[in-house]
């Protein structure tokens, strides 16, 4: 049989260890109260830790699409409304060219004012032309400039950025590209048949009592409107599968922060309940301890 002799020094260890171990769990419940958090550190929990590692990567990635949708929304709505207005603009171009090609009582002053009102909606639309979304022009494909179009002659100002790569992109979803920009010639036709191009013609056209010209401009504005038309439809349908896009990674967004919560959030009632329940374990450990740990046999020699 072994006999195992135990020291005071023996007991003060074993007794300084429990203190500490009571005292060490009563500290992590303060702090999990106080955080509102169950893992602070990995060791707290590795396999939650790394849980929660996953989560925020997947969380990061959706917050981005949903910035990404937001910014592609913002530009696509900034295209459509610029497109609603030149359409506009060009109805009432055609407007004065149907009124320029009448044969009635309109003389050439009247003529001459048609052809000036026409000069200033070219230049309205050359305007137009050069909208800007975040200082970028949104008809200049992936020019580094800051318009589209030469605000003089009304060609454009930087022709080799229109046509290539894929234009201005935005990410919506994993795997997900959308172009939200419109090159300039898609909307306002190629020179030197463009838009611009054909009020200065109409202008001209009207000046010299051509109605020829006049007649020409009229078809064409009507074939100009109708393609701006359709690349509006276009933006339109654009502008709902962004919006969608954002609306699923919003969602998945709410459902990730749910799921983080679970893993990292602590119950405050069962942690409030656990903190007492510690710190009545650590005043009992003190208890025990000073019953234990009795005068030694120096004690009773002094």
């Amino acid at each position: 049989m072994t006999l195992v002799r135990v020291t005071q020094q023996m007991l003060s260890r074993q007794s300084y260890s429990g203190m500490q171990t009571a005292m060490g769990r009563v500290a992590k419940a303060q702090e999990q109260l106080t955080t509102s958090r169950l893992i602070n550190r990995p060791s707290d929990e590795t396999t939650g830790a790394t849980t929660a590692m996953r989560i925020r990567f997947s969380l990061a990635a959706q917050e981005q699409f949903v910035r990404n949708a937001d910014d592609a929304v913002g530009w696509l709505d900034q295209t459509d409304g610029t497109l609603s207005s030149m359409g506009a603009q060009l109805v009432r171009a055609r407007d004065l060219a149907l009124q320029g090609a009448s044969t009635g009582a309109l003389g050439q002053q009247g003529r001459d004012a048609l052809a000036t009102e026409v000069d200033q909606i070219r230049a309205g639309l050359i305007d137009s032309a050069n909208t800007q979304y975040l200082d970028r022009p949104i008809f200049g494909g992936i020019t580094a400039g800051t318009k589209a179009y030469d605000t003089a002659t009304g060609a454009l100002a930087d022709p080799p950025a229109i046509g290539v790569g894929t234009g201005v992109v935005r990410t919506i979803a994993d795997g997900t590209r959308v172009r939200v920009d419109v090159e300039g010639p898609d909307v306002f036709g190629a020179s030197p048949n463009s838009v611009f191009d054909r009020l200065a013609a109409l202008s001209t056209a009207l000046k010299a009592n051509n109605s020829a010209g006049i007649s020409a401009a009229i078809d064409g504005l009507k074939g100009d409107a109708d393609r701006i038309a359709n690349v509006q439809s276009d933006i339109g349908a654009r502008t709902v599968r962004v919006e969608n896009a954002r609306s699923v990674a919003t969602s998945a967004t709410l459902t990730l922060k749910n799921a983080l919560s679970e893993v990292e959030n602590v119950d405050l009632a069962k942690a409030t309940v656990e903190l007492g329940l510690q710190e009545v374990s650590y005043q009992a450990a003190l208890g025990a301890t000073a019953k234990v740990l009795q005068p030694s046999l120096l004690d009773f020699l002094r």
